[in-house]
């Protein structure tokens, strides 16, 4: 694989996860996507995230082969951008003897890293000031 961009520092968490706690505790929530601006703190993303964050911080090693590769946005969850725009990283999940649904999405912007924990279904922008 050849040479590995420092992505940006952002985090994102499933937008679906907002929704659910909306709903259960009776309010509505306008944040289904990315594209409407889903956000998660940094302090919440599950400590396997703040791992892989490092990693990319670090331009790795990365534990998985995939780690890195250009992310397409064929789900068209996240803003449109060209090819190469976005790659992803694999965020391990405990217990899970695959590469599970949990990554990092990181854009080209600074502070643009996204977190999906249902893998790409939907992504939160990850809040690196909460």
């Amino acid at each position: 694989m050849g040479a590995m961009r420092l992505p940006p520092r952002a985090t994102r968490i499933g937008a679906a996860t907002a929704l659910l706690a909306a709903l259960l505790v009776g309010c509505t929530t306008s944040a289904t996507s990315a594209t409407s601006g889903g956000k998660i703190c940094y302090s919440d993303l599950p400590s396997q995230a703040h791992d892989t964050l490092d990693l990319i911080a670090s331009n790795g090693p990365f534990p998985y082969s995939q780690d890195g590769v250009v992310f397409r946005n064929r789900e068209g969850v996240l803003p449109g951008q060209s090819s190469g725009y976005y790659h992803e990283y694999t965020v391990r999940t405990p217990g899970s003897s695959t590469r599970g649904a949990r990554r990092i999405v990181t854009g080209q912007k600074d502070k643009e890293d996204y977190y999906t924990a249902d893998h790409y279904v939907t992504f939160d922008l990850i809040d690196f000031g909460c």
